[in-house]
């Protein structure tokens, strides 16, 4: 069916109409800040000591906005006879915010949790230089890093719980035969601790029985 002449104009008019009488509602910032969502990404917080230089997120990032630098350090043996060993040593550690496009890829490669997302964004500078964030200025962001939200009641346990719960559960079913077969073998001692003298326990009752008559049990 071919449509009317001059519909799509009496249907934009009518929005137009239904919106005029419409109260606007503007956000007074800064006076007023705005309620952001809990994943809203800001900037990104470095936690220095989850940090193993790994590389991984330098090596990620798209823009190559990441800057590590590191050092190697010995570490004496622990015990005579051993063996030294090499650590890395983080010695800078910079995001250039003028050029990060906020993918997130540099948080979700990370294996030891040493980036995160912060909702902040009110750091513009007037200068550009000043957009790259050395390690102290990204570990200032890591205070206003929000906790992370509540588990789902509903959801799957996370796998490696699930194992841990499960190991927990077999080691306690051995532990209780293995105490339950102990207290076993233990049951027939104690009537022989009792001695050669004392007469057996009559049965159902637990007390000796009485000597019969010849002065035999």
């Amino acid at each position: 069916m071919a449509p009317i002449p001059g519909s799509g104009l009496a249907k934009g008019l009518a929005v137009t109409l239904r919106t005029m009488t419409k109260k606007s509602h503007t956000a007074q910032y800064p006076d007023a800040q705005p309620d952001l969502p809990p994943r809203t990404r800001g900037v990104i917080g470095l936690f220095e000591e989850n940090c193993t230089v790994c590389m991984l997120c330098a090596r990620e990032c798209p823009d190559w906005c990441i800057y590590i630098d590191s050092h190697k350090e010995t570490i004496p043996a622990a015990a005579p006879g051993g063996r030294e060993r090499s650590r890395n040593v983080l010695d800078r550690f910079a995001i250039d915010f003028a050029l990060c496009m906020y993918c997130g890829i540099c948080i979700e490669v990370c294996p030891f949790d040493a980036l995160f997302w912060s909702p902040e964004f009110e750091y513009a500078e007037t200068d550009i230089h000043e957009l790259t964030h050395e390690r102290d200025k990204l570990r200032e962001w890591m205070w206003t890093v929000p906790e992370p939200p509540a588990l789902d009641p509903g959801a799957e346990e996370p796998k490696e719980i699930a194992a841990a719960r499960k190991a927990a559960e077999k080691l306690a079913a051995t532990q209780a035969a293995e105490a339950a077969e102990a207290d076993r073998d233990r049951a027939p001692g104690a009537d022989r601790a009792a001695g050669p003298g004392t007469p057996p326990a009559a049965p159902g009752t637990g007390e000796p029985q009485p000597p019969t008559e010849g002065g035999t049990a």
